[in-house]
Order: C-alpha cells, then sequence, then structure tokens
C-alpha cells in the first residue's frame, strides 16, 4: 500500500531544482551573481510559483530591449505583451518599492551635498514617464530635503506650472528653497524657452517671500540637464 501511494505522488516540476538554486546563489552573491533575466526571473517566481519562468523571463527582457526598459514598461504593456494582471502588477511593484526606498534615503539629506544621489533618483522615476510631471523638492534651512511632490502630471510634451500655488505650498512646509524637477519624455533634456520663462516666474514669485529656487532639473533617458549649470537662471 505505501509503495502504491509513493507511486502515486508526482514527481518535482523540472524546473523546481534550478529555482532552488538561483535562489541560493542570489543569497550567497546578492543580484550582483546573477544575470538580467535571472534577477526577473526570481520575481516570477513569486507570482507564477507553479511554471517554469525562465524563458518567459528571456522573452520580456528581449521585446522590450532591458531589465530596466521591463519594470518602466506600463503595467498595459506588460498585460499586452501576454502577462496577467497580477504578474505585471508584481513587477511595478517592485519597481515602486525601489523608488519609494530611494526617495526615503534623500528625505532629510543635505541635497546639495547629495546631488550625484539627487540626479540618480530623479532620472530613476522620471527620465521614463511617458507625460510630463512637474515635481517639487522641498528644502528647509539646513538645504535637507523635506518634501518631494508631483504638483502637475500634464501631457507628452506639455505640463503647466502655477507659481503662486508652489509658493503657497512652500509656506505650508515651511520651505525656505525649491528644486524644480520636470522630464522631457521626448529624450532630449535641452530646456525649452518654455522651460526657462516659467522658471523666471516661479523666481519672481518666490523672492518676496525668501524663498530660493536653487536649479530647474530637466530629466530625459539621455540625461538630466540643469538650468542653473546652463547659466539660464
Amino acid at each position: 500500500m505505501n509503495q502504491n501511494i509513493a507511486q502515486s505522488v508526482p514527481p518535482p516540476p523540472h524546473h523546481s531544482g534550478h529555482r532552488d538554486r538561483l535562489r541560493e546563489r542570489f543569497v550567497k552573491g546578492g543580484v550582483e551573481a546573477l544575470a538580467d533575466y535571472e534577477i526577473l526571473e526570481l520575481i516570477l517566481f513569486l507570482a507564477l510559483p507553479r511554471r517554469d519562468v525562465k524563458p518567459l523571463a528571456k522573452k520580456l527582457i528581449q521585446s522590450f530591449g532591458s531589465l530596466n526598459k521591463v519594470f518602466h514598461a506600463s503595467i498595459p504593456d506588460l498585460i499586452s505583451f501576454g502577462l496577467s494582471e497580477n504578474t505585471a502588477i508584481s513587477i511595478k511593484m517592485i519597481e515602486a518599492a525601489s523608488f519609494q526606498l530611494m526617495k526615503k534615503d534623500m528625505i532629510g539629506q543635505t541635497v546639495l551635498n547629495s546631488w550625484s544621489k539627487l540626479i540618480d533618483y530623479v532620472q530613476a522615476t522620471m527620465a521614463h514617464e511617458q507625460k510630463e510631471h512637474f515635481r517639487l523638492l522641498f528644502l528647509n534651512k539646513k538645504n535637507e530635503l523635506i518634501a518631494d511632490e508631483v504638483q502637475q502630471t500634464g501631457t507628452v510634451d506639455h505640463t503647466p506650472a502655477y507659481p503662486r500655488e508652489i509658493v503657497k505650498r512652500a509656506l505650508e512646509l515651511s520651505s525656505t528653497a525649491i528644486i524644480l524637477v520636470h522630464n522631457h519624455p521626448s529624450g532630449d533634456s535641452t530646456p525649452s524657452k518654455g522651460d526657462i520663462d516659467m522658471t523666471q516666474a516661479i523666481i519672481a514669485a518666490a523672492k518676496p517671500l525668501g524663498i530660493v529656487i536653487h536649479d530647474h532639473l530637466v530629466v530625459s533617458k539621455k540625461g538630466v540637464a540643469s538650468l542653473k549649470n546652463k547659466g539660464l537662471m
């Protein structure tokens, strides 16, 4: 009877040993020990526990172009590829969590002394957005980041900014300095005349109240442009 029971138990799927080995490599060596498709495999394991996800991970990276582009893809794009909504959300949650961790690391930091970290943060969170977003980084008297807020979301090539609303929000937060940030989905981070004029209008609204505009950063897939470094403010 025991022999019959043993014979009726199905063997483990052929990919179960691969999963165990991949997890072990990650535990011992971190993500540096894994290829990009293997990192994606580990994530897909959680959403698709009974499926061999190695071919899927490779196909996703091949289709979107890179591991980064898989994470930056929208949920509708991932679903259009053939993923379930649950799997697509699982991938996007990893991206969202990484952005939140980066943000938490920045809050309370003296931003002007952590400029490279700030540039990495705004590029990671904004470079792949398909619409323009106007973001405000509020600083205190010590130039420590106290708040990071998206004020407006616009179209593919325009987002409005309202100087009075920006100044009002700074006063609410007791912020004495602001870094303006917005993205160019076109991929070109060159500041436009509209960007320059908008910056000057915000500076003019903030100055009488003692609020300093440190910089205006324009983010794209190709890099980050600083209006201050370009002598445009």
